[in-house]
Parts: C-alpha cells; sequence; structure tokens
C-alpha cells in the first residue's frame, strides 16, 4: 500500500467506513500529487503584486534578495533535516534485518513515520526550489531593466532618499483618500522626519486628488502610472530635503568610507 495512505490499513474495518476507505485509498494518490502545485509559500503573482511592493528599482532588489536569503536558508535547513532522517531510516532498516517480534514491528513502524516525514519534507523542499528560481530570474529581470550588472551599497544608500519619499507620499496618498482628502497624523510624522513640510505635503496629495476628480468628471479613468508617475515627480521635488533635515541636527546621511566594496 502507498505510504501516503498506510494508516488506513490500520484503521477498524467497519462496514461504515470500508467504503470511504476504498473511495480515499482510490483517489488519494492523485490528490497528493496534484498538492504538488501549491507545495511554496506564496504563488508567483502574490509575490510580485503584494509581497514584493518596494517603489523604486533598488528597493526592489533589496526586497528581492531578503526573500532570496530567507528561502534558500529554508531550504538549507530542510536538505539537514532530509539528509539527518534518510540516515536515522537506514540505520533502523538495518536494524530490521535481525530483529523479530514486537521489536521488528516498533521498527517498521519507526521507518513509516519516517518515510511519511521526508515525503513532506522534500514535497516542501521542491516548491521553495521552485520559489527561489522564480526570486531569482525576477532579480535578474530588474537588474537588466536598469542596465546593471549588480548594485553597490553607494547606489542602496543613494536610493534611500527617493525610496522613502515615494513610500511616504504613497501611504499618505492612500490616508487621504479615506479620510475625506486629508493626510493622517502617522504619516504626516513620516514626512516631517524625512525633512517634508506637512502642509506643503498636504497640497501635493490635494492637488493629485484634484487632478483625479477632474479626470473621472470627463469620464476618463485615473491610471496606476498616473499615481506612479505623481510619485516619482515629488521625489524629484523634495530629493535634498532628507539631507537639509540630517544637516540642521549635525548629522550627514551617510559616509561613504564605510561603504562595502563589491
Amino acid at each position: 500500500m502507498n505510504t501516503d495512505i498506510a494508516l488506513l490499513s490500520t484503521l477498524p474495518e467497519a462496514a461504515n467506513v470500508i467504503g470511504a476507505i476504498e473511495r480515499i485509498e482510490k483517489r488519494l494518490p492523485a490528490t497528493v500529487a496534484a498538492s504538488e502545485v501549491f507545495n511554496k509559500s506564496s504563488s508567483q503573482y502574490k509575490t510580485t503584486t503584494l509581497d514584493v511592493v518596494d517603489l523604486t528599482q533598488t528597493g526592489t532588489l533589496k526586497h528581492l534578495l531578503a526573500s532570496i536569503q530567507r528561502t534558500r536558508h529554508a531550504l538549507e535547513e530542510a536538505s539537514i533535516k532530509v539528509r539527518r532522517k534518510r540516515a536515522k531510516r537506514d540505520r533502523k532498516q538495518r536494524l530490521l534485518e535481525g530483529a523479530k517480534g514486537y521489536k521488528a514491528e516498533v521498527l517498521q513502524i519507526d521507518i513509516d513515520e519516517i518515510t511519511i516525514h521526508l515525503s513532506n519534507l522534500e514535497a516542501a523542499a521542491r516548491g521553495a526550489i521552485r520559489k527561489l528560481a522564480y526570486l531569482i530570474a525576477q532579480y535578474d529581470s530588474v537588474l537588466e531593466s536598469m542596465g546593471v550588472e549588480y548594485l553597490t551599497e553607494e547606489d542602496y544608500e543613494k536610493d534611500q532618499e527617493r525610496h522613502h519619499i515615494m513610500t511616504a507620499f504613497s501611504q499618505a496618498l492612500h490616508a487621504a483618500r479615506a479620510r475625506g482628502g486629508v493626510i493622517d497624523e502617522g504619516n504626516l510624522i513620516y514626512l516631517f522626519n524625512i525633512g517634508i513640510n506637512g502642509a506643503v505635503a498636504q497640497a501635493e496629495v490635494s492637488s493629485l486628488l484634484q487632478q483625479e476628480d477632474a479626470l473621472l468628471r470627463e469620464g476618463k479613468a485615473p491610471t496606476h502610472a498616473h499615481t506612479m508617475a505623481w510619485l516619482e515627480a515629488v521625489a524629484d521635488r523634495f530629493s535634498g530635503s532628507s539631507a537639509q533635515n540630517a544637516a540642521s541636527r549635525g548629522l550627514s546621511i551617510s559616509d561613504k568610507t564605510l561603504y562595502l566594496d563589491v
């Protein structure tokens, strides 16, 4: 009997469950095979649209690399677990060769249990491998679109101001949509901390909302691309605000002498 349904052979064969057991034995292998499609933590769609949501390409690369590292670590740990369980199963199989009676029965139960655990671990690992391959492909795609082979720490630090300006305004816009056009306190604090005056930020958000209202009155639909163009524009406008804010407190945004050479 297939290991995945070996347990069924130990169940009471009462008349009212025999038919159910037969049906499960017939269909369970196919469902186990079909579940292979879902043996990963996220779909490619979810990864791209809901997990990796950074507004700059550099931020996207950082997020992808973090996901790649987490998935790699999980695969490394799974590999150790698989090897350890295989070794344990092989040892018990050797012991089983010379065992009899109760001892043999217990060893066989142990072997069956390890085999089931191995099957589940290997299925999860296959899903993780597919996820890792997808993440790496996305990472390469972003690098190609940027026209570079890799990013340096300096590239990352240079992008941080733009990343935070766009993120702050994106969050402020979402909050304003839900609050009658008014930015919420949390995002006003965020904007202040990166050197942007809240009244000026409110004017920017209000201006965009007015543009969108005008488009809707004309029977046109504002697009995601329109919002992204606005975010790029405010990032350009407020570039340098964070450095000025830091300088007013005797700080500098970064120290190039400490950057990691690649």
